[in-house]
């Protein structure tokens, strides 16, 4: 019995070594992914692309010094430091002149000569919406919910490989507004500096948007030091390429199967959406949240309201017209939504030295 213990400690050694040998190498590969983008040091100064007078980045730089302070009574432990980000408008282009996704359903409707004979009436009238948005300014009542669908079914039957694949073919093509910038250069670098800074301080960063999400992880890949399962957006259905019309829970995947896009819109993730999806898919508060718009507004709320620890919402104001394609009366009312929330503004205008690097402007 004796001998028989022992080596039952000596398995049980084992295996708690090699668990934390493979914790380690996991925490070590997600860290090196993460900081693999951190850029050259646009410097050592943290948020060297902000101005040195920005509220918000003195007040960023204060909440990380404190909660990230062991002595402090406002420290916040690793796995409790998560920020969430909006993505168009807050970390990306918003519109040029409408949003990347409704760009990339215009694209493959209306001009990709491999699909748009193909197209359905009510892919076609989606793209022509987004048109009509372009033009106007406007965006057409109930247009989030037929766009879902329209680049669910466009795009059916693709592997997840295929649409990743088109995404970045068409995210290098020409920026419509600006020189010297391609679609998928659209980040704004004063924001892609914050991800990296609160890397850099411990915290797990998601993005979470209304756009559709494997949309917004072709487009952030190798963009942005955000791993594809931090990224959270509007869902379309996923089937077998065998399964054909087999409900999903009578069919058994297959060693042949693939995966492919089932062509059917789920859900559009914005205003309560985005808190039920943290809820569902972070499974924890967040202490940061990082918007633009009212479809943010649940979400700040969200990480701000009965919170266990110190939190802060930003949201962006888009008041730049030489550099970006702001909307003054938008940022009156971000600015006049943040004093009433207690919510802090960004302003592109004032706040960042640049938007989009040397080298690149409007057109």
């Amino acid at each position: 019995m004796k001998v028989l213990s022992k080596i039952i400690r000596e398995k049980r050694c084992s295996i708690f070594k090699a668990s934390i040998i493979l914790i380690l190498s996991l925490l070590l590969y997600i860290n090196s992914y993460e900081n693999a983008f951190v850029v050259s040091a646009d410097d050592m100064a943290p948020l060297s692309l902000w101005t040195d007078s920005a509220r918000a980045k003195n007040e960023l730089i204060s909440y990380v010094s404190d909660v990230t302070n062991p002595e402090s009574k406002n420290y916040i432990p690793l796995q409790d430091r998560i920020a969430v980000f909006d993505l168009d408008g807050t970390l990306f282009c918003e519109t040029d002149p409408v949003y990347f996704d409704h760009q990339l359903l215009e694209y493959r409707v209306l001009e990709d000569s491999s699909y748009k004979d193909k197209a359905s009436d009510a892919e076609k009238a989606a793209a022509n919406k987004s048109l009509e948005f372009a033009n106007t300014g406007v965006y057409p009542q109930g247009l989030d919910v037929e766009h879902g669908q329209a680049v669910a079914s466009a795009f059916r039957g693709m592997t997840i490989d295929e649409f990743t694949d088109y995404i970045a073919k068409f995210r290098d093509t020409p920026a419509n507004g600006y020189n010297n910038m391609t679609k998928g250069d659209a980040f704004y670098q004063p924001m892609i500096q914050v991800i990296n800074y609160l890397h850099q301080n411990g915290f797990m960063v998601y993005i979470v948007s209304g756009t559709d999400r494997f949309i917004v992880r072709g487009l952030v890949k190798g963009k942005l030091p955000i791993l594809p399962c931090r990224i959270i957006g509007s869902d379309e259905s996923l089937v077998s390429n065998h399964q054909e019309n087999t409900d999903s829970l009578d069919y058994m995947y297959k060693k042949n199967d693939m995966v492919v896009l089932g062509g059917n819109f789920i859900i559009k993730n914005l205003k309560m959406n985005k808190v039920n999806v943290i809820v569902q898919e972070i499974g924890q508060q967040p202490v940061l949240a990082f918007g633009n718009s009212s479809g943010d507004f649940s979400m700040a709320e969200y990480v701000t309201s009965h919170n266990a620890h110190k939190s802060l919402a930003f949201m962006l104001c888009c008041d730049d017209t030489e550099r970006e394609n702001g909307k003054i009366s938008s940022a009156e009312k971000m600015y006049q939504s943040c004093k009433e929330n207690n919510w802090i503004p960004i302003s592109m205008k004032n706040d960042w030295t640049t938007i989009y690097g040397e080298g690149v402007s409007k057109k």
